[in-house]
């Protein structure tokens, strides 16, 4: 078996590190810095580990940190709870078979179809794998889509149209979905399948390319509330959450419920 790849490690490694500052850790400034950041060996007296090793480490190296010593690194980058659990699946990253798309178990997709509120199952890369007539009302006519581009990613940060629905919270919504791509992504560095979105992505969407060179990641699930903007209906209020399915964790259903209409600021009185 080969060895698994770990240029994703050490990438987010060494993102991490060049976002902060010493004074950011307790440290004194020493001398000019030529890059941003802390140095390496910074990073390692924080751990309490080698330089050596660390180096090894962002260089994606074949060496394997402990839990402790991943412990150590996340406390010394101030990870928060969503990058220390990223930063533990990359030290333990093993050789994966390449990604094939999943296909929705037949129980789960009926009663996907069936639902009477916008709803849509996707698997580990974002594909789009069943939605109910209300998802296509409200988003796209995925069903009218070429395969490939039924993809969650492929529709927020390509189609015009997802930008119209969700208006001024574009960029939010987006930021947060590029950082829980990031996160899988970063687990399958050398897959075929997600080379090809990522390169699709970086191609069609100006701000695409800004913020996955950030290397920050999102944590997966979830709930809350989105005004989207409607052509015909205005701006709609829907609450919305996320479920894991039973049948492989990967898979995930997002329901969307409209919570009402979107006030209205007052008319303006004419002087």
């Amino acid at each position: 078996m080969s060895e698994p790849d770990r240029s994703g490690l050490g990438a987010f490694l060494r993102s991490r590190r060049e976002r902060l500052a010493p004074q950011d850790v307790g440290l004194p400034e020493r001398g000019r810095r030529r890059t941003p950041g802390l140095r390496r060996e910074e990073v390692a007296e924080l751990a309490g580990i080698g330089t050596d090793w660390y180096i090894r480490l962002e260089q994606g190296r074949s060496v394997i940190p402990s839990p402790a010593t991943v412990g150590a690194l996340a406390a010394a980058l101030r990870l928060d709870a969503a990058e220390q659990a990223h930063l533990q699946a990359l030290a333990g990253a093993f050789v994966q078979e390449p990604f094939v798309r999943e296909r929705a178990p037949d129980g789960l997709r009926n009663l996907v179809e069936t639902l009477d509120r916008p709803a849509y199952l996707t698997g580990r890369r974002w594909d789009l794998l069943a939605w109910s007539p209300a998802a296509a009302d409200l988003f796209a006519d995925f069903g009218a889509w070429a395969e490939e581009d039924r993809n969650v990613l492929v529709y927020l940060l390509l189609d015009p149209g997802a930008r119209r629905l969700f208006g001024h919270g574009w960029a939010d919504q987006a930021r947060h979905l590029v950082g829980r791509f990031r996160a899988a992504r970063d687990l399958r560095p050398a897959d075929p399948a997600f080379d090809r979105l990522t390169a699709r992505l970086l191609r069609g969407c100006p701000e695409f390319g800004a913020w996955w060179d950030r290397h920050d990641v999102r944590e997966a699930g979830g709930a809350g509330t989105k005004v989207l903007h409607t052509p015909d209906r205005g701006a709609l209020r829907f609450d919305y959450a996320t479920f894991q399915a039973d049948e492989d964790p990967a898979l995930c259903l997002t329901v969307y419920t409209q919570a009402g209409r979107q006030p209205q600021p007052p008319a303006k009185e004419s002087p």
